[in-house]
């Protein structure tokens, strides 16, 4: 049987309430909640709508996205659980957080215990709950989804983070909504997740990350570049290193996943989510050593068709420009990122890389194979 401990919460009130957020002890996010009646909105207001507390249920939760996301909404007064396997603790304190605020945290936050692809006990578990709003932060494959939605007929809302990856390659850029998708994409799971979410007709948003940087990233994306800087050594770069990507700050995720909750203009449609500027491999190369306070980088190029490196992988992004528009989000929703990129980095590495938390040991296997091949051509 699965547990939960419920906690009494403090009722928001039902006045447009106005607050300038700063749990993630970065850039200040000034919110404007609007419960029950309307006011005029200011040009550029975010606004989250919300006619009262709601039940929110968030699978998974206790990593990356989750933590920053969790965080906003209990700041919110929303009752949020996490469906987790039990692996992780449910909550943990974020660097730079005061010992008060993550206590008010972690007192309210709800944990439910379980597997999601035991969709029996996911029916049962979340059918005898109740939740008003479903946050899918960690699902891949559509037949994960289904049992969710069966236990959960009177769902008011589920947000699904799905990825720009699902867009078909293509040679006119930057990536739009409304783009051909790749049905044979590694991340066709959640191309079918989209496609599941709209033939149930519940009311569903999608959010379309690019690649995710910041705090607690378990992925080697900026913490691939900081390793090499912080040993001094060269940065190999595939090719030219003039192919352009884009990266988004997780809390600037997160505020965008708070943005269409409840909101009628974010329901069925789909949204990119990053970074407002894109960049080339270079330039984020130059762009972290700004951040962690390093001198100019040693970028050394070479020709990935020339190597073997077996199932390592010898870079973090794929070898291709790569970027999407976010202007439908910050015309539809009002959301704008926080972040530039060097501002972004620069918080990713304080209070990640420069406490000496490195999420996992660095590996310069491939950097040394293509290194000694320079030099011998030399």
């Amino acid at each position: 049987m699965a547990k939960m401990m419920m906690m009494q919460q403090s009722q928001p009130s039902l006045s447009l309430l106005t607050s300038s957020v700063s749990d993630f002890n970065g850039a200040k996010l000034h919110l404007q909640v609007q419960y029950k009646r309307k006011v005029q909105q200011p040009k550029g207001a975010l606004y989250v709508s919300a006619s009262s507390e709601k039940k929110i249920l968030i699978m998974g939760g206790t990593r990356f996205i989750g933590i920053f996301l969790s965080r906003l909404l209990v700041k919110e007064g929303h009752q949020v659980t996490l469906f987790t396997r039990g692996k992780s603790p449910i909550a943990k304190q974020l660097p730079g957080e005061s010992d008060q605020d993550f206590a008010d945290f972690s007192s309210k936050i709800l944990h439910l215990k379980g597997d999601r692809k035991d969709y029996d006990f996911v029916k049962s578990s979340l059918s005898a709950e109740g939740f008003d709003v479903v946050y899918d932060i960690n699902g891949r494959e559509a037949e994960e989804v289904e049992p969710i939605l069966d236990a959960l007929p009177k769902l008011e809302q589920y947000i699904y983070c799905s990825s720009a990856g699902v867009y078909l390659k293509s040679d006119v850029l930057p990536h739009c909504e409304v783009d051909a998708v790749d049905p044979k994409s590694r991340h066709k799971g959640k191309l079918e997740t989209e496609s599941l979410l709209q033939s149930k007709g519940v009311n569903w948003t999608s959010i379309r990350p690019v690649y995710i940087y910041g705090p607690l990233n378990y992925n080697p994306v900026e913490e691939w570049f900081f390793h090499r800087l912080k040993a001094g050594r060269p940065i190999p770069v595939p090719n030219s290193g003039i192919q352009i990507s884009q990266l988004g700050h997780v809390k600037d995720l997160a505020t965008a996943f708070l943005a269409v909750l409840g909101n009628e203009k974010a329901s069925r449609e789909i949204f990119n989510i990053s970074g407002e500027k894109y960049v080339t491999f270079d330039g984020l190369a130059r762009a972290c050593a700004k951040a962690g306070g390093f001198p100019e980088p040693e970028i050394v190029h070479y020709n990935p068709k020339e190597f073997d490196f077996g199932k390592k992988k010898a870079f973090p992004f794929r070898d291709q420009h790569f970027f999407a528009s976010v202007e439908k989000a910050k015309h539809v929703l009002g959301w704008k990122p926080e972040f530039d990129l060097v501002e972004g980095l620069t918080d990713s590495y304080n209070l990640d890389f420069g406490r000496g938390t490195f999420r996992k040991e660095a590996d310069f296997t491939t950097d040394d194979m293509i290194l000694s091949k320079k030099l011998v051509l030399q």
